[in-house]
């Protein structure tokens, strides 16, 4: 018998693996470019 589909788990789940990715690939475009300028990136603020 096949399982009743959840179809805003399943949705819920791809937008947070979406989310995700995107936050990677801003952290990871971030970090290129504190990079060129010769700075290095701080995770955190500074008083």
């Amino acid at each position: 018998m096949a399982r009743k589909p959840n179809y805003s788990f399943e949705r819920q789940e791809r937008e947070r693996a979406d989310a995700k990715k995107a936050a990677e690939k801003a952290a990871a475009k971030a970090e290129k470019r504190a990079a060129a300028r010769g700075e290095t990136p701080s995770e955190e603020p500074q008083d």
